[in-house]
């Protein structure tokens, strides 16, 4: 009796989560291996490489959108602890004074315009992780889903970072204009270096805002691959999760 299309996608929904929670691994290829024969053990049809490559891909797919969708809302990055771009080391002695004459609403004000900044660029991601996912090859697939606990967060880094700070450079330096962050950053630096003996800090802060964008977006992207990893139903198109919800 052939296998239904839902029995299928079951299959690989169950499959997947297997290997990615670390459940099927043993060894060098153990993974795919077992995402070859987890399906005979059920009593469905085996899977082939494509089928397993495209469930991989849909399941990323859906948790980089989610790691877009939770970075470039509001707060995104403002009120998540993990992300959150505060002063740079260098400001941090300056921040320190200005708080201590009344000053810490301004330092407030910076750190603000900052974290918006970013949560604008970071809606730029989806189409250069998208594309990633979609050129990943059959070697990719297999090397996320032999490797460690991050295994598809450093492909997207190593995949993308360079086009992501391209595409992040020129929005953030607009970003920051429009939310005030330069403006907010100098004000803060007039006010420092008006003090006695105080040295005007050295910064580039159109630099330090992007690096700090792709920093948290990345931590995100870590964190939905937990969740691939530890729940992969929760991570892959509403079929796949109906079907293993049925399960």
């Amino acid at each position: 009796m052939r296998c239904s299309t839902q029995c299928v996608a079951a299959s690989v929904a169950l499959s997947i989560g297997l290997a990615l929670s670390g459940c099927a691994t043993s060894g060098a290829g153990a993974a795919w291996e077992s995402l070859l024969k987890t399906s005979s053990a059920l009593g469905l049809q085996p899977l082939d490489d494509d089928t397993i490559v495209s469930g991989l891909k849909e399941a990323l797919e859906v948790g980089t959108r989610n790691a877009v969708d939770s970075t470039s809302r509001m707060d995104g990055f403002l009120t998540n602890e993990l992300i959150r771009i505060a002063l740079p080391d260098q400001l941090e002695k300056m921040g320190d004074g200005l708080r201590r004459i009344g000053f810490g609403g301004k330092v407030d004000e910076f750190e603000v315009a900052m974290n918006r900044a970013a949560e604008k660029a970071s809606g730029e991601a989806t189409d250069v992780f998208i594309d990633a996912v979609r050129e990943m090859s059959f070697a990719d697939a297999r090397q996320i889903l032999q490797g460690g606990e991050t295994a598809a967060t450093d492909y997207f880094r190593a995949k993308t970072s360079d086009q992501l700070r391209q595409r992040f450079s020129p929005i953030v330096e607009q970003k920051m204009q429009q939310v005030g962050v330069v403006n907010r950053y100098q004000e803060l630096v007039d006010l420092y270096s008006s003090f006695p003996l105080a040295s005007k800090p050295d910064l580039d802060v159109y630099r330090y805002v992007t690096n700090k964008a792709l920093d948290g977006l990345f931590t995100v992207v870590a964190q939905e691959e937990s969740q691939i990893r530890t729940d992969p139903a929760a991570r892959v198109t509403p079929l796949l999760k109906r079907v293993f919800a049925q399960q």
